[in-house]
């Protein structure tokens, strides 16, 4: 596996301070003997803590838990203090890790993995607390997991010994000798305002946001992500428990990551033919238009603001509806000089003052050009004062591009209290499909001849990676399940990562009750525009496959192996396994997981599966793990 880059990065560029400001050689021993330990070095046989999750060993418990939060986000004190554990619930909690890494399996969401390998790739931050303290509460773990397992006798010593490792400092020091280096302890996040610039050095900017999260920029613009996840380096920036100590976080590599991400997500929406595409979408931007031109008493003289205005076609409607003002975000610098344009070329932009530009443009279209985090530093703008928030935001299977979490930022800062969503629900859907929503039926008769082992093989290829793709609702073999429903005005950042289950029904159209194969399961969703906000007119755009097609299409995760299913009333073979044709499953257990990825903008996506038949066994598959990038 390879190295944190920010693990190491860290351990170099502290090495490089110490040796500047201390010439005590026992001094710098130590200290590289620290930094070798971090690198992974060759003194295995001098080392006496093994990682939770891996096989590197530490000479410290607080090196092996800062990499096991580094690395595999997994943050031991964080979680202590968070459950309330003392010293025998954190016995149990290493020990209960330990249990769950050897079977391949999440500690935290329970997912079963294939190999190893999977599970490094599956480890996430987000945990369940509750059904953590849980499964801690069973006394099973008081026995160690691991023979010889030092690290249980001795993290409790940590706490005993904070005083005295407690070096005096000053933070705003050392945050200015760093430049680019963030002090990252809950003293120091709760004096840091919401977004307020902290430090600028070299045109690398670090921010802080509220829940403890930290805002990474790296340009002179000081781009601000919201507390997203970011990438293995730095997955979430959260506080910790007030240590004394405060722990040093060197963010420019991640910075730069998520800005070089960042433009290339907003560069790519400077072609027309993408909003060409997405403006022809006559269910996408039909379901926009009637919510916002047939709900008056929503529109008529709202404030409303426009997250990813585009070309500003929702912002045009909103005006069109009798909108007092609308303010434009649009991060892209070219789409936003085009919206502006637009809005001036149909008389709707609003003149910065009064005697400002051409007269007949007395309009009420406002275009800011910003990433909408930032949005207070190039407009001035009350919080809490606007009515309405539209924004198109949905990306492939609801989740794609991130986007929604600068959705929730605008709403928290800029919308009133009880102002308008749209849209202001959403709900992702699943559903089995069989062997029409694979390639299987085109290469099996190719002008007469049988090409069949392709389809075979393009079919195991689709087992590995998530498929954008349009499925006939004629090719789907079970019943249609919801999997998350979202509140949008309500919901929290945080519950972007979800883990939820859906239970599938065979269903056939006749009354043979015959077997048929179920190849994988297709997600989409609906968002509504409920009569919360719209109460004339409210409408829903869906996504379904049994709706007219969208630009989103469909998403479709294929089994590794098909999963033969049939109706409760199928006479299954007894001593057959659950899920082949003497003996289909009646019933389809999911449970899926939906996280953003450790790249920027992207989305993990962990499928388990459990077969149920007619007489009650069941049978359960590996877990599958897909990234949509």
């Amino acid at each position: 596996m390879a190295k944190n880059p920010m693990e190491t990065e860290e351990t170099n560029r502290l090495t490089q301070e110490e040796e500047e400001e201390d010439d005590d050689e026992n001094f710098k021993e130590a200290w590289t003997e620290d930094e070798n330990e971090e690198d992974g070095g060759d003194n295995d046989d001098d080392l006496e803590f093994r990682c939770l999750f891996c096989d590197s060993n530490y000479s410290s418990c607080d090196a092996l838990f800062e990499h096991c939060r580094l690395t595999h986000f997994f943050d031991f004190n964080g979680i202590r203090k968070e459950l309330g554990l003392d010293f025998y619930g954190s016995f149990k909690l290493i020990n209960y890790v330990r249990s769950q890494v050897a079977d391949n399996r999440c500690w935290s969401c329970g997912v079963h993995c294939q190999s190893k390998q999977d599970l490094q790739s599956h480890l996430h931050q987000s945990f369940d607390a509750k059904d953590v303290k849980l499964i801690l509460d069973d006394d099973k773990y008081l026995n160690p997991f691991m023979q010889e397992d030092s690290l249980l006798y001795s993290f409790g010593g940590d706490e005993e010994d904070e005083d005295d490792c407690n070096a005096s400092f000053d933070k705003e020091e050392i945050v200015k000798d760093f430049g680019n280096v963030c002090i990252d302890d809950d003293d120091t996040v709760e004096d840091i305002e919401l977004n307020a610039e902290t430090y600028n050095k070299d045109g690398k900017t670090v921010t802080g946001v509220s829940n403890g999260h930290l805002n990474l920029t790296c340009s002179s613009n000081g781009i601000t992500d919201n507390g997203s996840d970011y990438g293995q380096s730095v997955r979430s920036l959260e506080s910790h428990p007030k240590d004394k100590q405060s722990r040093v976080y060197v963010a420019d590599i991640v910075g730069k990551d998520i800005k070089k991400v960042n433009d290339s997500y907003f560069g790519s929406y400077s072609s027309f033919g993408i909003h060409r595409d997405m403006i022809s979408d006559k269910i996408r931007t039909d379901a926009y238009r009637q919510a916002l031109l047939k709900n008056p008493s929503l529109l008529n003289g709202a404030v409303v603001m426009d997250v990813g205005c585009g070309t500003g076609i929702l912002s045009l409607f909103a005006a069109q509806a009798g909108a007092s003002r609308v303010i434009s975000i649009e991060a892209s610098e070219k789409m936003a000089t085009v919206a502006t344009q637009i809005a001036k070329d149909n008389g709707l932009w609003r003149s910065k003052t009064d005697d400002e530009g051409n007269k007949n443009c007395t309009g009420v279209i406002e275009v800011v050009h910003t990433m909408v985090e930032n949005l207070d530093k190039s407009i001035q703008i009350q919080p809490h004062s606007v009515d309405i928030l539209v924004s198109e935001w949905m990306g492939y299977c609801l989740l794609y591009e991130s986007m929604l979490n600068s959705v929730l930022f605008a709403r928290d800062r800029w919308l009133k209290p009880g102002g308008a969503m749209l849209p202001d629900t959403a709900t992702i859907f699943v559903a089995g499909f069989g062997k029409g929503g694979t390639s299987l039926p085109f290469w099996e008769n190719v002008y007469g001849f049988n090409m069949s082992s392709i389809g075979k093989e393009v079919v195991e290829d689709a087992a590995k990676f998530p498929v954008i793709d349009i499925i006939n609702h004629h090719d789907l073999v079970t019943n249609a399940a919801v999997l998350q429903s979202f509140d949008l005005a309500t919901m929290k950042p945080d519950e972007v990562d979800f883990t939820a289950t859906a239970e599938l029904e065979a269903k056939f159209d006749n009354m043979d009750h015959k077997a048929t194969s179920c190849f994988g399961v297709v997600l989409w969703f609906d968002t509504g525009f409920t009569s919360r906000f719209c109460k004339e007119t409210p409408t829903v755009l869906s996504t379904s496959p049994y709706t007219p097609k969208t630009h989103w299409s469909q998403t479709i995760l294929t089994f590794r192996e098909a999963v033969s299913v049939a109706s409760s009333k199928f006479a299954a073979e007894e001593s057959a396994d659950v899920g082949t044709n003497a003996c289909p499953a009646s019933k389809i257990i999911l449970r899926i997981s939906i996280a953003r990825a450790t790249q920027h903008r992207c989305i993990d996506i962990s499928l388990e599966t459990a077969g149920v038949s007619p007489d009650g066994r069941k049978c359960s598959w590996p877990a599958q793990i897909f990234n949509l990038t």
